[in-house]
């Protein structure tokens, strides 16, 4: 080649390397990434991820060009086979000019990265001494950083160069550097720590390839325990160490779901250990990353909390995750149904396991209920279609999986699952070749069940009900009842003796009354609140709308209930309708603080607050503590009920009021839309729209941008 062609290639050659990564996936077939090697630096203060990652991989054919995704990073220095390279970025993915030669090579980078997601640096509020701050009024919390991954989807390579695509199998090793005085935890064993100079290394190995977005680490103040499955895998349980009190109820059952689920799958199961991780702020209730689950701390719960809202069924779903998801790992999201759909069906029946088939059969009646009025109304969506909803994914793929073992037998079923997954571990499926094993064990053509479960955008109410009254008694019952009860009836004492009956299950009860308790008299209802457990003496309490005076000693009966949300209803409808005794069950509920979200707490200050002459030396600090709960170190559900409040009683100060306006760009979707929509009300109020403007002279330069932003047309 002459010298002008030469100097035509050489700026010709980062051009061809743009070009060729738009059209890139196909090419990539001839490069096959095996193993990979990163050191990951995290900084809290500049929230950035500094890393050096190193792959292994084949060249399998030949081609002009290899791309591995980097969104938002700069490369110091890229190397192949130990030799500094060109290379190509387009800010979305990194490119290189494919070797000559075929077989095995190293690719080797050093980048910056600058996630503007996936990686979320997080401030933790202390709950150490959280029960002698609200004991006494003192509102000064300590709190600590934590940093968190979530690689949902293809989200990975905003802090590791890698392949988003989930058909691309990858045995991924960390080694993560972080302050000494945090806890590290990522994929698969921990094989060494070092410390040095204030900070450590914790170093990671996977021994099995998975997808990316399966690659996760979490850095944060930690203590654990370990607990080992019958089978002898090693089950790490971590914990914030000022929730010491609260590990045994969050992660009850832990063991029992993970040894039924072995036995149930049929499939040991498939990585080196599993490891449980709480997080503030978590994008969702939990994420199954391989060998590391990572979930919302709104789950670490008291025995109390327990009743109202525990981790059961997520800690089994994400479990299910590591089975369904992980080691079998769907080609896209046209059969997200082999992901979701089977976590949530092992899910509950784990439950079953744990809870009683009442508990199972109930649950499932719910989700059908859901189900039906949402095909009804033109809302049904077909378990193929890519874009369905997470209700159609989870729920239906659920109820699809539980009308395929009812269809082929549990004993073809269970033998078809077991093939499925040692024919297709670590490897990547269709629908086709799950259907293609279930048929094989059942000898059964599953055309119809797939047009009628899998394509179908209805859903079989008809078959659904059949199966429900044929499975469970209390549900046929149920349904029996449904029919012969019109929008007028008083319940008779034939229909009400059916509570008394021990043979019939709680759900059954509770859900009697939910939607018959307005037809309930008065008299019947204290006799329920009287002699029933906590559960229905709850379904009582949320279904009254207002206490009469005739069913008042039986709601104070109920304030000390060990239940929050029965605490929590009683409180504020004991206060509504008997304003002298107002001071009186303040008194009997002061320090308790109720859920992870501080649902009793939130509600006592607001209502200390309104309450006139309730100890008017403590209104201050009342005050405080409530605007105080707004911080960012707080969870968001706990800011999110404490602004909901402020707002109803005009009780924002500047402070709040500008966490407010930082909220609006809060990283939980959620909470940012509800953030300004609670703007926009304020504003529309003329003294709110004075303060806002007050305030605006207070905020910095983003903070006065995001507030133009969101109060703009």
């Amino acid at each position: 080649m002459n010298f002008e062609n030469r100097l035509r290639m050489r700026y010709l050659f980062p051009v061809f390397l743009l070009l060729s990564l738009l059209c890139s996936s196909q090419r990539q077939k001839s490069v096959d990434f095996i193993k990979a090697d990163a050191n990951i630096t995290p900084s809290f203060s500049d929230k950035m991820v500094k890393g050096r990652a190193t792959y292994e991989f084949d060249l399998v054919s030949r081609m002009d060009s290899i791309f591995l995704d980097a969104a938002n990073m700069t490369f110091e220095r890229v190397e192949l086979n130990g030799r500094k390279i060109k290379y190509s970025n387009s800010n979305q993915r990194i490119g290189i000019k494919a070797p000559r030669k075929l077989g095995n090579h190293q690719l080797s980078l050093s980048y910056t990265a600058k996630p503007k997601q996936t990686v979320y640096f997080i401030d933790v509020h202390d709950e150490a001494d959280q029960s002698e701050n609200v004991a006494s009024n003192s509102f000064s919390p300590p709190y600590s950083h934590q940093v968190w991954t979530q690689g949902q989807g293809k989200y990975t390579s905003h802090w590791l160069p890698s392949i988003d695509d989930m058909n691309d199998k990858i045995e991924f090793d960390f080694t993560i550097t972080a302050d000494k005085g945090y806890t590290v935890i990522s994929n698969g064993r921990l094989t060494d720590k070092t410390m040095d100079n204030g900070s450590g290394k914790w170093h990671f190995d996977m021994n099995h390839p998975m997808s990316s977005y399966l690659a996760a680490f979490v850095i944060g103040n930690f203590d654990k325990k370990v607990i080992q499955s019958s089978s002898g895998v090693p089950i790490e349980l971590y914990y914030a160490p000022g929730d010491s009190l609260k590990m045994e109820p969050t992660y009850r059952y832990t063991q029992e779901l993970f040894d039924f689920l072995e036995e149930e799958i049929g499939i040991p199961y498939p990585w080196q250990n599993y490891k449980q991780v709480p997080v503030q702020d978590f994008l969702y209730a939990g994420m199954e990353n391989t060998s590391c689950t990572v979930f919302s701390n709104q789950y670490v719960i008291d025995s109390i909390a327990f009743v109202d809202k525990n981790y059961v069924n997520v800690n089994a779903h994400e479990l299910a995750h590591q089975w369904f998801g992980n080691m079998v790992t769907e080609v896209s999201g046209k059969h997200h149904w082999l992901h979701e759909g089977f976590a949530t069906y092992y899910a509950y029946l784990a439950e079953k396991e744990v809870f009683g088939e009442d508990h199972f059969y109930w649950k499932l009646y719910q989700t059908a209920k859901t189900l039906h009025n949402l095909s009804e109304n033109e809302g049904g969506e077909a378990l193929t279609d890519p874009n369905a909803n997470s209700l159609t994914f989870y729920e239906k793929g659920a109820w699809a999986l539980a009308m395929l073992r009812e269809e082929i037998g549990e004993v073809a079923f269970k033998k078809g699952i077991k093939a499925y997954l040692e024919k297709y571990a670590f490897r990547n499926v269709t629908i086709a070749n799950f259907l293609a094993e279930m048929e094989k064990v059942s000898g059964l053509d599953l055309t119809d069940y797939r047009e009628k479960w899998l394509e179908s955008e209805e859903f079989p109410w008809q078959e659904v009900k059949a199966h429900l009254k044929k499975a469970n008694k209390p549900l046929k019952l149920f349904f029996e009842i449904k029919n012969t009860v019109t929008d007028t009836t008083i319940m008779d004492e034939q229909k009400l003796a059916l509570l008394w009956e021990n043979e019939i299950p709680e759900e059954f009860k509770r859900q009697f009354i939910f939607i018959y308790g307005n037809r309930i008299p008065d008299s019947n209802l204290s006799e329920i609140i009287a002699n029933t457990p906590l559960r229905i003496r709850q379904a009582v309490a949320l279904t009254v709308p207002k206490v009469p005076k005739e069913l008042q000693s039986d709601f104070e009966s109920m304030l000390t209930d060990q239940s929050y949300l029965t605490q929590e209803t009683v409180l504020f409808k004991l206060w509504d309708a008997f304003p002298k005794n107002r001071a009186a069950y303040l008194d009997q509920l002061d320090g308790v603080v109720g859920l992870p979200n501080k649902n009793v707490r939130l509600l006592w200050l607001t209502l200390a607050l309104l309450s006139q002459d309730y100890e008017p030396e403590r209104q201050k600090s009342f005050y405080d503590e409530l605007n105080g709960y707004t911080a960012s170190h707080f969870n968001f559900e706990v800011r999110q009920l404490a602004f909901q409040y402020l707002h109803q009683i005009r009780a924002l100060n500047d402070v709040s009021l500008r966490n407010l306006v930082q909220a609006c760009n809060h990283h939980i979707w959620q909470f940012k839309k509800s953030s300004r929509k609670l703007i926009r009300k304020i504003n529309a109020l003329q003294d709110g729209k004075n303060q806002l403007l007050a305030l605006r002279e207070k905020l910095s330069e983003k903070e006065r941008k995001t507030l133009k932003n969101v109060l703009s047309p």
